[in-house]
């Protein structure tokens, strides 16, 4: 790799990786926006569905970007956006996709970013849904901030989940699964 110029060596370089929904990737987006306007260079990480369904939508420069904040693509295992329309509404399958198929791409993502010319990774902000990003990160040596992105009324919801358990009230009798929807 070539030598950097000065300012790119010191500045900040933060791979931020939403769940493929939607109430996820905005608020990352936005949180995204703000790193970014604060001298961070960033690389928004989506899924190839997402990606796709974007550039199809909003036309095939949209993602381009500025220099210093980049959008990649990883693969997640979910079908091209043009033969199933809905695979982001499938959340146990998403889940199961995402978990499955995401780290060994991410893993390579990060190892060519750091060999890029722009500047090295310095954190991973990861959605707490992509628990993949942690074990990633670990290997390179790069911290890891999570970002919940829950609401305010979700994240209420979630305070009185251990209540709900207690009173026996969950989870319901003969479902092997829990899903909360607030």
């Amino acid at each position: 790799m070539a030598s950097l110029p000065q300012a790119l060596e010191t500045k900040p370089h933060a791979v931020c990786v939403p769940f493929p929904a939607q109430g996820h990737v905005n608020p990352m987006m936005r949180l995204a926006k703000l790193l970014h306007h604060r001298g961070f260079h960033i690389t928004f990480v989506n899924n190839h569905f997402n990606h796709n369904r974007l550039l199809k939508s909003r036309g095939p420069h949209f993602l381009d970007g500025l220099p210093d904040f980049r959008f990649e693509s990883i693969p997640d295992g979910l079908p091209p956006a043009d033969q199933k329309a809905d695979a982001t509404q499938d959340i146990p399958s998403l889940c199961g996709s995402v978990e499955e198929n995401c780290l060994g791409p991410f893993r390579t993502l990060l190892a060519r970013l750091n060999d890029s010319g722009v500047p090295r990774v310095s954190c991973v902000v990861s959605d707490a849904a992509m628990p993949f990003t942690l074990k990633a990160a670990e290997e390179f040596g790069i911290p890891v901030a999570i970002f919940w992105t829950v609401s305010t009324c979700g994240f209420m919801g979630y305070t009185q989940y251990g209540k709900l358990v207690d009173k026996g009230l969950v989870p319901l009798k003969g479902t092997k699964y829990i899903y909360i929807y607030i």
